[in-house]
């Protein structure tokens, strides 16, 4: 009955979980809205305000969960990819705890929780195929077994949450763009083209022709003194996307027979997205594991997810492993 304290602090978002044996005891998460005057993460920022914030969630998550401290028996961070200030606020924090209750320390893979959270749903079925979508990275992922990574396709330049965020901000939509785009393009309709980007090279993906192709589009309103209407550029925006992403997933599928499709990431809590992936499912009877939305954004539950399947085989790293920015996801693996 193994009781994990894991933090996230990757980006912008402080969250705190103390999970037992899979059942989330507690979860708290502060969001970081300072950044919206920036139209973006601001790294310098992000990182004080975790370490501000830090002490006070793990005290709230103790207390939520109805434990100690000193009960804990792993803490756990995540120790890559992400921004290097914000990283070391919770690896720090997390060894800090470690080493004054004499307890394992276990490092955690973001891009390798995020697809773990689909476990909150049910079980994986290897094999599995993963669309790894978020702000900073979109990725399609094979894995024979657990913790085993293949990178199919990857993108080349902008993610899809990165691109549809750069949108937002070219429509004079507030910081975080991407869940307004999905909730403005619902009023849509098919007004605007844009053209469907990197379609026949292979797996990898392509975004920054797509924020490319709105600026065209919304320069040439300007000078023609037309207004652009901002529910259905979102709508050509999301439909895009979306259907790039689908296109792509579907390509890997008839390459193999996956036994499970498994979509992750910020960017998989988009209503189009998840729409369109849970009809196509139903009729082609294809096992889909969507994480809950709370589990798709940063959060700590995902976090001790994977740092509990890391302890029950034995697995914990040295307090002098570093902090990891650049953390490839093929790299991921733990000593037993």
């Amino acid at each position: 009955m193994s009781k994990i304290l894991a933090i996230e602090s990757s980006c912008d978002d402080t969250s705190i979980c103390i999970l037992q044996d899979e059942k989330v005891l507690s979860l708290v998460t502060a969001s970081q809205i300072d950044h919206q005057r920036f139209g973006g993460v601001f790294p310098e920022l992000a990182s004080r305000l975790h370490s501000e914030k830090i002490s006070l969630l793990i005290i709230q998550a103790c207390e939520q969960a109805n434990v100690t401290l000193s009960q804990i028996d792993a803490f756990a961070a995540t120790a890559g990819p992400g921004l290097i200030g914000s990283l070391h606020i919770g690896v720090m924090a997390a060894k800090t705890l470690a080493f004054r209750y004499q307890k394992p320390y276990i490092p955690v893979h973001h891009l390798a929780a995020h697809i773990e959270a689909a476990r909150f749903v049910n079980p994986l079925v290897y094999p599995v195929l993963a669309l790894l979508v978020s702000g900073g990275h979109t990725m399609l992922i094979e894995m024979d077994q657990p913790f085993s990574y293949h990178i199919l396709g990857q993108t080349r330049d902008d993610a899809a949450g990165e691109a549809f965020d750069k949108v937002a901000r070219m429509l004079d939509l507030p910081y975080p763009g991407g869940p307004l785009i999905d909730q403005i393009a619902q009023k849509g309709h098919p007004r605007y083209v844009l053209p469907t980007p990197l379609k026949d090279q292979a797996l990898d993906f392509s975004f920054s022709g797509l924020k490319t192709s709105v600026h065209t589009i919304l320069e040439h309103l300007k000078r023609s003194g037309e207004t652009v209407v901002v529910e259905d550029m979102a709508f050509a925006v999301q439909e895009t996307i979306v259907n790039t992403l689908f296109y792509k997933t579907t390509q890997a599928f008839a390459q193999k027979p996956y036994q499970t499709l498994v979509l992750a990431g910020g960017v998989a809590s988009n209503q189009g997205l998840r729409e369109k992936f849970t009809t196509w499912a139903k009729t082609s009877h294809i096992h889909l594991l969507i994480p809950p939305p709370w589990a798709c954004t940063d959060n700590g539950a995902m976090i001790a997810l994977v740092a509990s399947s890391i302890l029950h085989k034995g697995g914990q790293a040295p307090f002098d492993h570093k902090v990891l920015p650049n953390w490839s996801l093929t790299d991921f693996h733990f000593e037993v």
